[in-house]
């Protein structure tokens, strides 16, 4: 790169304000469709602004499944050889911004969905845009950028669209926020999602409770048998959430459920949990036990992403950053996807800051250059290396 790129994407830092700031400001809760569509559009708009002012084709596919809707630029034409993967929707619901509104102050960006992830999208656009502007429009022939709107809820429509662009690829750059003190991740758990039921026989709890089966009594026997699944030294846990028993207060119930969150390092753990989470056998005679749900996410495995780990470890002092660290974490992202098929993937390359689905989420705004620039930079290694 001819010029400096740090101080490219310290320049640039008055439009990446601007533009996260109409982001966040336009509230985008997962379960609202319609809202999607809209923050879609504007979305395409404020990302799409960077990357023609550097003359890129902002062609843009607006693709809707199942009623969410999805951005996708696939820049160039040329064979896809880096995925620049992000989502616009939010945790948090309407009226949010009238608690938590948009500020900065002291060096901090605040607001719903600031650091997960309204900064992430804007350095995908703007490191893609820099790129084009320092070595022509053909030198990010070959990024893909998708964002997906339903990451929070599962990624339940965009599955699929996310592991087909990412067939094929060299690398999958994840813009979900980083871990602690910046660190990129190098592993995420897979998750699994069950809901275990018991059931039983209903009876009057006063008149007759001998004629029935006690369903509540038969999930108090299962709960303990699902939480000791976990296993501490493979990093498993196994968590029952929430749960629901009978329908009134003098009735023996004949229905019962719990909701079970498990996650794993590993492929295989996440296979093990599931096969004996559906072998749970009733304690009371003539109970039955039903499981629905099964594997949700892939882990991301270190395998997947330590080689590119290593890219951005060697880069990143040309970014501004001299302790680059990684880290592994519970929680999980569309990378999961993109890594379970075998597409290199690196994760956490957003922003600095914390407080991610808390009203205590804020972004280090000192730490976006050197995110960018560093973005930037693994971006033009992926693709020159992929050229020769």
């Amino acid at each position: 790169m001819p010029i400096d790129v740090l101080t490219s994407c310290t320049a640039r830092m008055p439009q990446m304000l601007s533009d996260v700031e109409r982001i966040i400001k336009f509230e985008s809760p997962s379960n609202d469709h319609e809202a999607i569509r809209c923050s879609a559009a504007l979305v395409a708009e404020t990302l799409g602004a960077p990357l023609a002012q550097a003359g890129i084709d902002t062609a843009v596919d607006s693709i809707v499944i199942d009623g969410v809707t999805h951005l996708r630029w696939r820049i160039g034409s040329g064979p896809r050889r880096v995925l620049l993967l992000g989502h616009h929707d939010t945790v948090w619901p309407h009226g949010t911004l009238e608690s938590m509104p948009f500020s900065v102050q002291d060096d901090v960006l605040r607001g719903p969905g600031c650091f997960d992830m309204a900064i992430g999208l804007v350095q995908a656009a703007h490191a893609t845009a820099l790129l084009a502007e320092l070595n022509g429009a053909d030198a990010v022939d070959g990024v893909t950028i998708l964002v997906t709107g339903d990451e929070e809820v599962g990624s339940q429509t965009s599955r699929a669209l996310l592991e087909d662009e990412a067939r094929g690829c060299n690398a999958v750059f994840v813009l979900e926020a980083s871990g602690p003190g910046g660190t990129l991740k190098t592993e995420r758990k897979g998750t699994s999602m069950y809901t275990v039921h018991a059931n039983g026989r209903a009876s009057h709890a006063g008149l007759d409770p001998e004629s029935g089966i006690n369903a509540g009594v038969e999930l108090s026997h299962q709960i303990p048998a699902i939480a000791a699944l976990a296993n501490a030294e493979q990093g498993t846990t196994v968590t029952p959430t929430s749960g629901r028993i009978g329908t009134t207060t003098n009735t023996v119930p004949a229905q019962a459920s719990v909701d079970v969150d498990v996650r794993a390092r590993t492929a295989a753990e996440l296979e093990r949990v599931d096969a004996q989470i559906c072998e749970l056998a009733p304690a009371l005679a003539g109970a039955t036990i039903t499981v629905t749900g099964g594997i949700n996410r892939p882990p991301l495995e270190l395998a997947s992403a330590k080689g590119l780990f290593a890219r951005a470890a060697r880069l990143a002092p040309d970014a501004g950053i001299t302790d680059l660290r990684d880290v592994a974490v519970g929680g999980a992202s569309d990378g999961n996807f993109t890594a379970g098929i075998g597409v290199p993937t690196l994760d956490g390359l957003g922003g600095v800051g914390g407080g991610a689905h808390a009203d205590s989420e804020h972004v280090e705004l000192s730490h976006v250059p050197h995110r960018t620039a560093l973005l930037a930079l693994l971006i033009e290694d992926v693709l020159g290396q992929a050229r020769k």
